[in-house]
């Protein structure tokens, strides 16, 4: 939502000021600048990047206008790792076999929609689970093998906003290129009459007005809202880790998913009273 408010500031705002000026609008509607500049764009994206790497850009960007995690989020977490630790302490690890062969299918992770959609984040999870039933890892190698994951996953996802980074690096560069076979025109017709030439030499400027603009208006910033997200969906398995190392070193439960808040940012932590009521509504289910 906070990318289309501020898209909408960008725009208005440029727009708003130019027609304040004493512009026009019709002058920057030039549809032969716009192909250049955006289709040469595309074409770049498409030299620089496999084809996962573009699909999971426009992925990534369906996901972030929808928003990143929330405080809710993250005690829906906790409170289903806690539920999970509770029936290993209960029923023995032999009882998590049912829950985390498939996921889908538990009546506890069924409980938790924002965790079981992020197909990742439960592959992750209950991996992670089986490694720990078959108790022949040390948590120092358990720890290893996490941080590995997370680093991988990290980078693999971070991926689609360095591609979007370098469109908006490329686009001002673009705009130019642009504007270049516009004065080009522009010469060719260098003997017409005045307001003929300087509504080509207009019309080529709108070229570079839009690259610039679509690379720090647009571009520049959704890479970086790209980039942030991927460090939140960091700081989930990160959050997942610590519960998962603490749990397998032997602590109770609770004590396991109070190491994973602690991992948290402020501002989606969710208070250690909050979580411990959460929890213990949990027992009573």
């Amino acid at each position: 939502m906070l990318i289309i408010v501020g898209s909408i500031i960008v725009l208005a705002s440029v727009t708003v000021g130019y027609m304040w000026h004493g512009g026009k609008l019709l002058a920057l509607h030039q549809p032969s600048e716009v192909l250049i500049i955006f289709g040469a764009a595309l074409g770049a994206l498409i030299i620089a990047n496999p084809m996962s790497v573009i699909k999971n850009l426009i992925s990534q960007i369906t996901g972030v206008l929808k928003g990143g995690y929330v405080k809710q989020d993250y005690e829906d977490l906790l409170v289903m790792m806690f539920e999970v630790f509770n029936i290993a302490r209960r029923d023995g690890l032999v009882g998590l076999e049912s829950h985390i062969e498939k996921p889908e299918e538990s009546e506890i992770f069924k409980r938790y929609p924002t965790f079981l959609s992020n197909h990742h984040a439960s592959t992750f999870f209950s991996d992670t689970m089986r490694v720990i039933i078959t108790g022949s890892v040390q948590p120092h190698d358990l720890e290893d093998m996490m941080d590995e994951d997370i680093a991988v996953m990290h980078e693999e996802e971070g991926l689609p906003s360095e591609a979007l980074s370098s469109v908006a690096d490329a686009l001002p560069g673009l705009g130019i290129v642009a504007a270049v076979l516009g004065i080009v025109i522009t010469m060719a017709h260098i003997d017409g009459p005045p307001s003929e030439i300087g509504q080509s030499v207009a019309a080529a400027l709108v070229g570079t007005f839009l690259g610039i603009f679509a690379s720090y208006g647009f571009f520049g910033p959704l890479a970086r809202s790209l980039a942030l997200r991927n460090n939140d969906t960091k700081q989930y398995f990160s959050c997942m880790k610590f519960a998962l190392l603490s749990f397998h070193k032997g602590v109770a439960g609770v004590i396991a998913v109070e190491f994973a808040r602690r991992s948290l940012y402020a501002e989606v932590r969710p208070g250690f009273i909050e979580l411990e009521d959460a929890c213990d509504k949990a027992k009573r289910r």
